[in-house]
């Protein structure tokens, strides 16, 4: 057995299934609650992302950083080396908003396999399922599992079976997909200065995740959509209850700061 298997396939796929039989055979709240527990246990993770972008706010606003952003306002490769110089010597990554998202993957992809496994249908599939439960399970009494959640069948992607208006099937979790991804993004990675090379970088990942994950939800079976969107939903509370969500994030930066300029010219006048 490989070790992908031993080490973050079965476990999930057991992990799931168990939770499953103490839901009254409900794998959709199974996901719900298997997805809780990931982010519980990768909370680590979520704090030190919180802490790394508290770091680089602080330093931003410092004037070690804003007398650089002056001195070599024309020069971005000098900048950006000026910049990543200061990075190392505050221990500060510029990258490290970005992390637990790309720690991430390993997870959405196991999680897509055991879901694919977990809803298996043909005889077939059903005795390679059997292969990766562990030996206490009674299989018999478990498989096939209920693939249906409200509207869902977690086994499908949306867009094969979803509510049809005027003939177009409305992805719904794909929708709440890049829209809860999105939101997650914004609050949880504030407004950095331009021209910074890590700030443009997370800019960038802020744009183009949500699309990215509401084109896994579109396509992939409906189980990983509903995944996404609790794991985004549940990230959202856990940044609130530490107290740092910050809803003027949302706007972008250059809104704010021309509501500043604009505010401030009528104060003069």
């Amino acid at each position: 057995m490989d070790i992908w298997s031993t080490l973050i396939l079965d476990p999930m796929i057991n992990s799931l299934i168990w939770i499953y039989s103490g839901l009254a055979q409900n794998f959709g709240l199974a996901i719900i609650v298997f997805t809780i527990l990931v982010r519980l246990i990768t909370y680590p993770l979520t704090a030190s992302q919180i802490k790394s972008t508290k770091a680089m706010q602080d330093m931003q606003k410092s004037k070690k950083w804003q007398d650089m952003q002056k001195k070599h306002k024309g020069d971005r490769e000098k900048l950006a080396q000026e910049q990543m110089k200061l990075y190392k010597e505050e221990g500060v990554s510029p990258f490290g908003s970005c992390l637990p998202t790309l720690i991430q993957f390993p997870v959405i992809i196991g999680l897509y396999q055991s879901i694919i496994r977990a809803l298996a249908v043909t005889p077939i599939q059903l005795l390679g399922l059997t292969r990766h439960l562990y030996p206490f399970y009674n299989a018999a009494a478990l498989i096939p599992l209920n693939n249906y959640f409200l509207w869902l069948d977690l086994s499908l992607p949306e867009k094969d079976y979803g509510i049809t208006v005027a003939g177009f099937t409305l992805p719904i979790l794909a929708v709440l997909v890049v829209a809860t991804t999105f939101l997650q993004s914004r609050l949880m990675t504030p407004p950095t200065a331009t021209g910074d090379q890590g700030a443009n970088m997370g800019r960038m990942m802020n744009l183009y995740m949500p699309l990215f994950m509401g084109y896994l939800a579109y396509s992939f079976p409906s189980g990983l959509a509903l995944y996404f969107v609790t794991s985004n939903v549940v990230g959202v509370l856990q940044y609130g209850i530490m107290g740092r969500l910050d809803w003027r994030n949302l706007i972008p930066a250059r809104f704010t700061s021309e509501s500043k300029t604009s505010s401030g010219s009528k104060t003069s006048k």
